[in-house]
């Protein structure tokens, strides 16, 4: 469809209680920037967006204070409780623009070392697809089921894959699946509800520098891979 839009959600409500940090670590310092500003300009560098809408929690004090804030290509949404309510937010807030056949990448404000290779390569492999796919890592440890500290079985690793971001689906397809999935404590991520609401989703590798920030020492990683990546 040569009329296809693409948009990005962002979700960017959360706390990171994990970072141990003074604030959400979506505002923490890397390279110069906060991480959320690295990760948006990470998007607009791919240069294929309409619009982004970001989902902020209400009372947030640092949004506001950034410049990147005023783009115009980026929409404030109201952010949610849960990862779900923040991204359903975010694509209300596109309703007016977006058609139900248009695309939406949804992608982890913490993620600030994607690329516009990554974006394009995820975009490029769904074009004729009615549902979606996700950026993914194949896994390459050895994995245990465990049941407290005691292994219960070992498991084929050839079919466990780990989930990324940008998840890229169809405007009406998301929106459907989040809005009948609400409140599932299933729904970890947009993936997640599709699958539940019988939508086929597809595999995209991605890229190992694709690293979500987590706990402090994944702020010095993601500082290596963005100075690599200059």
């Amino acid at each position: 469809m040569s009329n296809t839009n693409y948009y990005a959600v962002v979700p960017a409500a959360g706390v990171g209680k994990r970072m141990q940090a003074d604030k959400p670590k979506q505002y923490l310092p890397l390279v110069g920037k906060t991480v959320i500003e690295q990760t948006l300009s990470r998007l607009l560098k791919a240069d294929v967006f309409t619009a982004i809408a970001v989902a902020i929690s209400e009372g947030d004090p640092y949004w506001e204070t950034l410049a990147i804030a005023e783009h115009k290509d980026i929409i404030r949404a109201k952010g949610g409780k849960e990862r779900a309510d923040s991204v359903l937010s975010a694509l209300s807030a596109l309703e007016n623009e977006a058609n139900d056949d248009d695309w939406v990448l949804v992608h982890d404000a913490a993620r600030p070392c994607v690329t516009s290779k990554e974006i394009h390569c995820l975009i490029d492999s769904l074009k004729n697809e009615p549902y979606g796919a996700i950026l993914a890592l194949s896994s390459h440890d050895t994995l245990k089921q465990v049941k407290g500290d005691t292994i219960q079985s070992t498991i084929d690793r050839s079919t466990i894959w780990r989930a990324l971001t940008p998840q890229m689906f169809r405007y009406g397809v998301l929106k459907k699946a989040l809005e009948t999935t609400e409140g599932n404590p299933a729904v970890t991520d947009e993936a997640s509800a599709v699958e539940l609401t019988g939508g086929v989703v597809k595999i995209v590798e991605g890229a190992t520098e694709n690293i979500k920030i987590t706990r402090p020492e994944d702020l010095a990683l993601a500082e290596f891979y963005l100075e690599n990546q200059k």
